[in-house]
């Protein structure tokens, strides 16, 4: 939920720009802003909650091309472009002409977020979730990941002078453990998935008070970071909001924060409130919150990873429950496909738009194809796809299955003969 507050009547200890409060996401109980991410009354997650104010276009417009463009709905300093910090955001939004014809759907866009510091999405929330851990008095930035946020909080920590410690099942793909480890920080790879390391990483943010757990003591910061997907996205169509978009789902929180993004864009004024659909996309290794929604279910039962798609590999998703009320709520779906058909979808996206994405793109591509087949997305309304993560993350899925057409001597006849002219 989203909570504008009296903002004369709220007390508030830390400069979180518009943000004023947190909320919990079940029962609404409010308490003040804290490095808390759990409510002591109903046990549910808390939310930031905001006195936004008076929000123009021009105003963001005027703003740097970043996602500090949105300083003023983001839960951070007046001044957060001034500290260091890697500057994420405002990635390119493609015209998919060629892939939509490819899946049979009248006007596609690929969300490209490949093109920021660390090559994933993460760098959004980790940026986000730096500026409020500062504001709290933080000195280490920490994080329990399957490699992308492994990668944006080693980076961050290193851009902002902080010391970092980054958590790791040993099984991570080797170019994510590379580039985490070049940052020199403190990467420690753990005998366990990721579910395990996560329950680490909670142990670990209990002992250590000046260590801010991105994903977990700042979590409800951290989060509010994959709104500015949904707002680039409807600035990027010309401030509108597309009445279609598929969302990979690890935890859950980014599918949901960008419904969140589109209604408080919508709310503002800044965008006409029309009607969209949120999809969801899992690997069918790794499809709890998929299974829940085929089967009716609003409980999402925990299930032990097997998938190459190791950044969405979350078998304990946090917000599977409300990625589930979303889509209901929006008219939407969740499916989930084979690690076979991941592959397809990531070069089919390399070979029709020149993208090539990660195993989370794939399972995105995928799944989109899949719902369209199925009749689930309307091959005649504007789709936006989400591709959050670059291919050279993990090459090992793709290193099978492409190389050379051939190989020969070096003479102009060889090539001939070898593409049969």
């Amino acid at each position: 939920m989203t909570a504008a507050l009296d903002s004369a009547t709220t007390r508030r200890t830390v400069d979180l720009g518009p943000a004023v409060e947190l909320v919990s996401k079940e029962e609404g109980h409010r308490q003040p802003l804290a490095p808390e991410f759990v409510s002591a009354e109903d046990f549910s997650p808390l939310e930031v909650a905001y006195d936004f104010g008076r929000v123009r276009r021009e105003d963001i417009q005027a703003g740097p091309r970043n996602i500090w463009r949105y300083k003023k709905l983001l839960p951070v300093p007046s001044n957060v472009e001034e500290i260091p910090n890697t500057e994420p955001g405002c990635t390119r939004l493609v015209k998919a002409d060629r892939l939509a014809k490819a899946l049979g759907v009248k006007s596609l866009w690929v969300k490209d977020d490949t093109g920021n510091p660390t090559h994933s999405f993460k760098d959004r929330v980790v940026a986000v979730a730096l500026a409020a851990a500062r504001e709290f008095g933080f000195d280490t930035l920490a994080c329990p990941s399957t490699g992308n946020l492994a990668n944006a909080v080693a980076a961050a920590a290193a851009r902002a002078g902080w010391q970092s410690v980054v958590l790791i099942p040993s099984s991570l793909e080797r170019a994510k453990v590379l580039t985490t480890a070049v940052y020199d920080g403190n990467l420690i790879a753990v005998d366990g998935n990721y579910d395990d390391v996560n329950r680490l990483a909670t142990e670990l943010a209990a002992e250590h008070e000046n260590w801010a757990f991105v994903n977990v003591n700042v979590r409800p910061y951290y989060s509010e970071g994959s709104k500015t997907l949904a707002y680039e996205v409807a600035e990027q169509l010309g401030w509108r909001i597309p009445e279609q978009i598929v969302v990979p789902i690890a935890s859950g929180s980014q599918l949901t924060k960008v419904d969140k993004g589109f209604r408080e864009f919508a709310k503002l004024g800044l965008v006409d409130d029309t009607p969209y659909k949120v999809f969801g996309a899992q690997a069918a290794g790794c499809s709890p919150v998929s299974t829940a929604f085929r089967n009716g279910h609003d409980v999402v039962q925990p299930v032990k990873p097997d998938t190459i798609a190791r950044s969405l590999a979350i078998g304990n998703p946090a917000d599977g429950p409300y990625v589930l009320d979303t889509v209901r709520r929006t008219g939407g779906a969740i499916e989930d496909v084979t690690d076979e058909e991941v592959v397809e979808g990531i070069r089919l996206l390399a070979r029709t738009e020149g993208i090539f994405t990660e195993t989370a793109g794939g399972v995105t591509v995928a799944t989109a194809k899949k719902l369209i087949e199925a009749g689930k997305i309307d091959p005649d309304a504007e789709t936006v796809l989400l591709i959050t993560g670059d291919g050279l993350k993990t090459l090992d899925a793709i290193e099978n299955e492409v190389g050379p057409k051939a190989t020969v001597p070096p003479s102009a006849a060889a090539v001939h003969a070898a593409l049969g002219l």
